[in-house]
């Protein structure tokens, strides 16, 4: 069984801002492979189903993004799932528009939906796929940056990061992290 994890604030008021691209991909995987998103558990809103045969829970915590491991360590403990099958998708600000990152492990950088995830799992042992949303014109404008409107043609050009990002996640789970950041990362 395997974990997929986006990373968000409660929607609807949140929605369609830069910070919930992690809440967009899981609601995108869950319509790809007809996952309904439709229990509650852990403080997040889940589904279960199989992607590619393989058994799989789809999360979005609803703790805000700084609790978000909160809700992730109380999915991972209760699933008895190991860490090298968890992965968590989320924003990144050091990723260019349209772009994704993907990695086996690391720190949490400046985020702090995965300072939390981090914390609360006690580990960086984990895979995840940072989708690009780049940074804003000026530096000290940053939460209005990811928790603002998106204009209409930005959007469209965020979109193409998340379905690399769930291009990305359906190739994890059966061809592994390693195989997925060959295929998926930034060359050059």
């Amino acid at each position: 069984m395997y974990i997929i994890v986006g990373l968000g604030n409660p929607e609807p008021q949140y929605s369609r801002t830069r910070h919930n691209m992690g809440f967009d991909v899981i609601n995108k995987l869950a319509e790809k492979n007809d996952i309904k998103l439709n229990k509650t558990k852990f403080n997040a809103i889940y589904g279960t189903g199989s992607i590619n045969g393989e058994k799989v829970i789809l999360v979005k915590p609803q703790t805000f993004m700084n609790l978000s491991g909160d809700s992730v360590v109380q999915f991972v403990n209760f699933y008895k799932i190991p860490l090298q099958n968890l992965i968590i998708i989320y924003d990144d600000m050091d990723t260019e528009i349209s772009k994704i990152r993907v990695r086996a492990k690391g720190g949490p950088g400046s985020h702090n939906g995965m300072k939390s995830v981090v914390s609360r799992l006690g580990s960086e042992d984990f895979a995840r796929i940072r989708v690009g949303i780049g940074k804003p014109i000026n530096d000290f404008d940053r939460i209005n940056y990811v928790i603002g409107h998106i204009p209409d043609e930005e959007y469209m050009e965020l979109q193409k990061g998340e379905e690399l990002a769930v291009e990305a996640a359906i190739y994890w789970l059966t061809k592994g992290i390693d195989n997925v950041m060959n295929k998926f990362n930034i060359k050059g």
